[in-house]
Parts: structure tokens; C-alpha cells; sequence
């Protein structure tokens, strides 16, 4: 099964992203969801990365109008209940279909 890559986006892919990094790891955790690589980058040098899914800010989201991977916009980086809401079922959709 390939490994899937998430990447989490924030301005300086340090502070804020970080932050909603762990959230989502402690919710794939929680989730017993394994094949999973998540990893931060600032906004600048996020275009030209491999990745299947991206989370990041609604005010990052421009950056990725014109993707064609799936993007996951979160406001609160500290809820697992949002980040369970709004990117769990892109995350088990996208396992199904590369199994």
C-alpha cells in the first residue's frame, strides 16, 4: 500500500502548522490509522511538494485553488473534532482507494 502524504501549510510552516500537525496526528492516532506521513512547509515552497491531501488556513486556501488533490481548510488548529469533521473522510477514502 503506498504511504500517503499529508501536508499541513501554514505562512512560515513553523508555528501555526506545526500546531495543526499534531492535532491531526493525535487524531490519526486516535483513529488507529497508520500509513500516514504528515509533514509542515511554509506557503511559499508548498506548490512544488508531493503530497496527496493539504491542510491548511481558509487564509492560505487561495494557494490552492487550482489542485487537483483534495484540500482541507481548518480554522480552529487545536480541535480534533474539526479536523475529524472536515478531513477523516477524505483521509479513509483516499487509504480505500490505494489500498
Amino acid at each position: 500500500m503506498k504511504r500517503m502524504k499529508i501536508m499541513v501549510v501554514c505562512g512560515f510552516g513553523l508555528g501555526t502548522s506545526m500546531v495543526l500537525k499534531m492535532t491531526l496526528d493525535d487524531v490519526l492516532k486516535e483513529e488507529n490509522i497508520e500509513n500516514v506521513e504528515t509533514f509542515c512547509i511554509d506557503s511559499y515552497t508548498a506548490a512544488g511538494q508531493d503530497y496527496d491531501i493539504v491542510f491548511t488556513s481558509k487564509e492560505l486556501e487561495y494557494l490552492f485553488e487550482n489542485i487537483t488533490q483534495p484540500k482541507v481548510v481548518i480554522q480552529n488548529f487545536l480541535s480534533k473534532d474539526e479536523v475529524r469533521e472536515k478531513g477523516l473522510g477524505l483521509i479513509k477514502q483516499y487509504l480505500d482507494e490505494n489500498k
